[in-house]
């Protein structure tokens, strides 16, 4: 036994040794460039020689707080998740597939511009090297990232373009399926998925310097708060997407942006009249047939600890990938798909020195599924309506299904910048955009509705542009403070056309009605309430359980759309439903906390226990008090929140990372973050910014390295203690 024990040793030490890791001499060289310094909220100050290091140490530090998010977003980008979450994540991988074609996109960052190769390098080696120098962290699947992989995720919204293709045609269409009714219990959620953004020139400021408010309205802990700078020029601060290399929402030196969801027009839809000969599917257009472009694709899915397999044979147009059909026709589905571009624009943008430069990167026109409020340290603010705006003839309803087989229905173009809704300091001083219209943006100042097509602007007003014009308008003197405050005014604009109806109908209720008596102290609290939220407010708690409850019986009545649910509260909801509504409202109240005179912040709650995706809640753990309120409401400073069979209200969306930023010789600017930059419970960092969060108190964000060394937690660099 000892002789073998002693030929096996001899054997080993005879053995070549393991090959080195080949990419590992170039990861230690961007190490060696890069510094990042923690500050006191752990917030990543990331410090690289060029650019391309800098977003090396970027990626190094977001794997650092949350490695699963940067990983999830790429399995979502590369239509993987079903090898992760099995088969109901199946058609949301094909959805992918339809749009994004990795072999193109290889192709793609092959042709990309050497400064550009060398950023989405720097972006896999800082993933990679976190890897390598973790090698306790278990990747869900990808256990290596690909520079080309950052042409997959290239713009930044949530959501973005591809993920409002809905999938149950695509489900119905290529799984032969029945098409999904909306069923009766589902989830009552119109909380508005958007942002605010408000911009204030120096006539309207105390310093006389320009002012800008980012205010994204994302789920939380979609988007951390970093600083990125180089001596390449670089020097942004501000909310960056998990596993994207550009500040998202945020400011430099010399000029801020801040991107707000639109309802512009730029996806269009085909009805393509399907011709079946010999057994092959062609579509008409014009006098001619065209045959369908076909791709297989064979899609894995996770069952138990293996791999089973789907095939999809799916078809295209010239229009686009077919994702449903409908009325015996299949429809085909085109948008922007434009990767390396919207890469460089997202990222140049950062370094833009002012108006003239932004607006010449915006030429670019890839970002497009946002408008941006934008302000420079030359006292500039302007405002763009979208950025990517297809040309077409007005004569069609854009805003339907038109004819795939008229050649009149084609894009001509597009826009160029000159065309689409655009302000450049308005005579008013101000610019608001609050997922509502353009042509409010900037009150007496905006642009006219009828200068432009209707496809460009089919955005309506909501509750909270109401609310932003009323705060902005006809005010002097703003500073970082004052503009913070007037983001989190308190006033509930959205109660204003719904809560009379419900008045007048307790009031010509007969006095023999039992309701007279049983909602009088109720109605008398909503008769006198002055339509703000607090965190001891009685009327707010009862205005939204009733208004919640309004909403359900919209949804009943098949009202689905946002304004049509809140013009039938308005406008159609008989008395008897208007009281009723209040009664179970109180009914709840009063059943799950002994009272219905219950204030909003017991009710109204901000909990973060686990550093999962989706959040668990329970009322047995600590959460704390929150007195904003959903946007739908018209609260600008918005709160998400919805049981989760639980009898508190939780938060999940809404105010995320918000900052108000002062430009001018030296930057100035203050921030919060929801909960705290790191995924990790165990972290300091996980749960810092809650209370301060929860209250709408701001921190000040460390912009110069020596504010930022002052206040340094940890300095160090990548793959070091």
């Amino acid at each position: 036994m000892k002789i073998r024990i002693l030929l096996l040793a001899v054997l080993a030490a005879c053995s070549p040794p393991a090959p080195a890791n080949p990419d590992l001499a170039r990861w230690v060289a961007h190490a060696k460039n890069t510094t990042i310094i923690r500050d006191n909220w752990g917030v990543p100050h990331v410090y690289g020689k060029t650019d391309a290091d800098a977003v090396f140490g970027l990626l190094y530090a977001q794997s650092e707080d949350d490695f699963n998010r940067v990983e999830t977003n790429y399995i979502l980008a590369a239509g993987r998740m079903a090898e992760v979450a099995g088969k109901s994540a199946l058609y949301s991988d094909l959805r992918m597939h339809l749009f994004i074609d990795t072999v193109e996109v290889q192709k793609e960052y092959e042709k990309s511009p050497e400064w550009l190769k060398a950023l989405m390098n720097g972006f896999a080696d800082g993933i990679n090297y976190y890897l390598y120098t973790h090698p306790d962290v278990k990747p869900k699947l990808l256990k290596r990232f690909e520079p080309w992989m950052a042409l997959t995720f290239s713009e930044g919204s949530i959501g973005g373009d591809i993920e409002s293709v809905p999938l149950d045609g695509i489900e119905a269409f290529y799984g032969k399926a029945a098409p999904k009714a909306m069923a009766a219990v589902e989830p009552i959620d119109l909380e508005p998925r958007g942002s605010n953004g408000l911009a204030i020139a120096p006539a309207n400021s105390a310093t006389g310097h320009a002012l800008l408010m980012i205010n994204p309205h994302t789920s939380f802990y979609f988007r951390p708060e970093v600083q990125m700078v180089s001596e390449e020029g670089l020097h942004a601060y501000g909310a960056v997407t998990w596993g994207q290399f550009f500040v998202y929402q945020g400011f430099n030196e010399h000029a801020g942006w801040m991107h707000t969801s639109s309802a512009a027009d730029v996806i269009d839809e085909y009805a393509e009249s399907v011709v079946t000969t010999d057994g092959a599917s062609g579509y008409k257009y014009g006098t001619d047939v065209r045959p369908f472009t076909e791709k297989q694709f064979r899609l894995p899915y996770k069952v138990g600890d293996s791999l089973a397999y789907q095939e999809f044979t799916t078809y295209f147009s010239h229009h686009g990938p077919v994702i449903r059909e409908e009325n015996g026709k299949w429809i085909s589905v085109k948008l922007m798909v434009e990767h390396e571009k919207a890469l460089t624009q997202s990222f140049l943008r950062t370094k833009t020195k002012g108006y003239d430069e932004f607006r010449k990167v915006m030429e670019l026109k890839t970002n497009s599924s946002n408008n941006t409020v934008f302000a420079d340290g030359s006292g500039n603010i302007a405002y763009f309506h979208g950025n990517f705006m297809p040309k077409r003839d007005p004569k069609f309803n854009w805003a339907g299904v038109v004819d795939g087989s008229d050649p009149a229905t084609e894009w001509q173009g597009l826009h160029s910048l000159e065309e689409i809704i655009h302000v450049h300091n308005p005579a008013t001083g101000w610019i608001q955009n609050c997922n509502s219209t353009p042509f409010t943006v900037s009150g007496s100042a905006s642009p006219k509705r009828k200068d432009y097509p209707s496809y460009m602007a089919p955005d309506e007003e909501n509750a909270r542009g109401i609310h932003a014009v009323r705060v902005l308008e006809n005010r002097k003197g703003f500073t970082v403070e004052s503009l913070i405050e007037a983001a989190y005014d308190s006033y509930l604009t959205g109660f204003e056309p719904i809560l009379p109806g419900l008045l007048k109908a307790y009031d010509q209720l007969p006095g023999s009605s039992p309701l007279k008596a049983q909602l009088k102290e109720p109605i008398d609290s909503l008769r006198h309430w002055n339509l703000r939220f607090s965190v001891t407010s009685v009327p707010t708690t009862v205005a939204v359980y009733w208004g919640q409850e309004m909403v359900r019986v919209a949804r009943a009545e098949e009202e689905t759309e946002a304004g049509s649910v809140f013009d039938y509260i308005a406008k159609k909801a008989s008395p008897a439903a208007r009281l009723e509504a209040l009664v179970v409202a109180v009914t709840k109240l009063a059943t799950d906390f002994g009272t219905w005179k219950t204030g909003w912040g017991e009710v109204n709650r901000f909990q973060r226990v686990s550093g999962d995706i989706v959040q668990p809640f329970n009322d047995s753990l600590p959460s704390l008090p929150v007195g904003f309120a959903s946007a739908q409401w018209g609260s600008l400073a918005s709160f998400g929140s919805r049981f989760y069979g639980t009898k508190k209200m939780y938060g999940t969306s809404g105010n995320s990372f918000v900052a108000a930023v002062e430009f001018g010789p030296r930057v100035r600017a203050k921030s919060i973050l929801a909960g705290g930059v790191s995924g990790d419970p165990k972290s300091p960092h996980f749960y810092d910014q809650a209370a301060m969060y929860a209250k709408g108190q701001f921190k000040d964000v460390l912009f110069y390295r020596e504010d930022v060394e002052k206040h340094a937690e940890r300095t160090y660099q990548p793959g070091r203690p």
